[in-house]
């Protein structure tokens, strides 16, 4: 990574970390357009590079669904089955009419991203929205996305002083077995540290285990992420955010972990 990108990475956490926070802080209306804002740029993101693969998604319709997706864990108007049954049943009649490729992988396609990144994003919202208590929630929204960062800065810096085992060379050659597990220990150690400041309600056994679900799945998200990028041949999922590469880059980790941390919370935690 040259200096300059490094740069324009440090200016634009410094710029855009704070309000974040503050948005996942606050909730309400704010983080929903944040949350919308994620799902459907993601999915775009997603199906532009998934074209490199001659495929024809059904974008319009795909960005529609997942807002509907989300908006629907913040409204609860329609059951999340029936949901789904009605955007599968309107993906299959448009690509009657189409006639762009292959429908099998259109239609694939499309739900891949609608199921990734559709439901994975509604998930944090409701993680955002469980407490009955509703600072609650933002405190651990704002841990778990500061634990997210953490883990991605330790890997990165463990990786380049200590990586001599490579993890999955196949999709991400610079990734080694000593950074992720740097990047594990630290994401335990700030859920633990975040235990003391703001989650005082959280026993310090669930703040460990969504420590280690962050150092885990959250890393695996970002090579789920790197798996499809490296299929479809693209370093970025886009050039949207200097320095960073795209909207579903930033949040591939927070994507995949969020609805293991969701259910977690929902079964051992309670709200």
């Amino acid at each position: 990574m040259s200096k300059n990108n490094t740069l324009k990475r440090v200016v634009v956490s410094v710029i855009f970390i704070p309000g974040i926070l503050y948005i996942s802080y606050f909730g309400k209306i704010p983080f929903l357009l944040f949350v919308l804002a994620i799902g459907m740029v993601s999915f775009f993101e997603f199906m532009k590079f998934s074209q490199l693969k001659k495929n024809s998604p059904q974008i319009a319709i795909g960005i529609l669904s997942v807002g509907t997706i989300i908006l629907n864990k913040s409204l609860n108007f329609i059951e999340y089955y029936d949901l789904l049954l009605a955007i599968v049943v309107l993906l299959s009649l448009v690509e009657l009419f189409r006639n762009k490729g292959s429908a099998i992988y259109n239609i694939g396609v499309t739900l891949l991203g609608l199921l990734y990144i559709g439901f994975f994003t509604s998930s944090i919202l409701a993680i955002r929205e469980n407490f009955f208590i509703y600072e609650r929630g933002g405190f651990l929204m704002m841990a778990i996305i500061i634990t997210i960062w953490v883990c991605d800065s330790a890997a990165f810096f463990g990786g380049i002083n200590l990586g001599k085992h490579k993890l999955f060379p196949r999709v991400s050659p610079k990734k080694s077995w000593e950074g992720a597990i740097f990047g594990f220990v630290f994401s335990i150690i700030a859920m633990i540290v975040a235990k003391y400041l703001v989650l005082d309600f959280l026993m310090m056994e669930h703040a460990i285990i969504i420590g280690a679900i962050v150092g885990t799945v959250g890393q695996m998200g970002d090579l789920i992420e790197s798996l499809f990028k490296r299929d479809a041949g693209v370093k970025d999922s886009s050039n949207l955010i200097p320095g960073h590469g795209g909207i579903f880059d930033r949040f591939d980790s927070l994507l995949v972990a969020s609805p293991v941390i969701f259910l977690y919370i929902k079964y051992f935690v309670g709200s």
